[in-house]
């Protein structure tokens, strides 16, 4: 595995526990970001370290999510139907904040636009969808800290395919931390260190909401 791990109890001291922050696996050129698919899906991916196949589709909304225990509260630890496939994408940090800039809110939330127009018409022409969601604890509770999801489609999914550097499946190592945390065993839990992502941008940091 190419992840740096260190424990979940690491962790908690490690990171802000209030706010929206942007939280990932990074270097200093690139950024861990998650998906779930089915095996079918997550096959195709690892063979050709791109995303695609007959089973994919381009139209669909596609969500990537920098937060590792956020994609374990959505997939289930890889429990969930159609979603058996955990991968580790790692795209540019350039890439990402290029997403970032282009995201349109999936809700209205005064603030972010000057009228509920001006919401919608942005929610019409873009092809990224931006939202803030509870991050969640290993048993799936609810945080104060606010987590990022972005959904991708059309034009901009098939440019970030391309612009994939690898991809890991790394269900594996999720079912071996399910077992220790059925077991109550989260002195042993391991998850991939995360630090905060801040784009370099203050105005886009503002639009999106970030300290």
């Amino acid at each position: 595995m190419k992840l740096v791990l260190h424990s979940y109890r690491q962790s908690l001291s490690a990171l802000p526990q209030s706010g929206q922050h942007i939280l990932a696996h990074q270097t200093d050129t690139h950024l861990l970001v998650y998906q779930a698919y089915k095996p079918a899906i997550a096959n195709y991916a690892i063979k050709h370290q791109t995303l695609g196949g007959t089973d994919f589709s381009m139209n669909r909304m596609s969500w990537i999510k920098p937060n590792f225990l956020w994609m374990m509260y959505r997939c289930g630890w890889a429990g969930k139907e159609n979603q058996e496939r955990v991968l580790a994408i790692w795209i540019t940090k350039e890439s990402f904040e290029q997403i970032l800039a282009q995201a349109a809110f999936s809700s209205f939330a005064q603030g972010n636009y000057s009228t509920h127009d001006e919401w919608k018409n942005e929610l019409a022409t873009k092809e990224i969808r931006l939202q803030w969601d509870p991050d969640h604890d290993p048993h799936g509770n609810k945080l104060e800290r606010r987590a990022i999801q972005l959904g991708l489609k059309g034009d901009v999914l098939k440019a970030f395919t391309q612009q994939i550097a690898f991809i890991e499946d790394i269900t594996d190592f999720v079912k071996q931390q399910k077992i220790l945390l059925d077991d109550d065993r989260l002195d042993e839990l391991t998850v991939p260190v995360e630090t905060v992502f801040r784009p370099r941008d203050e105005s886009l940091n503002m639009k999106l909401g970030i300290a």
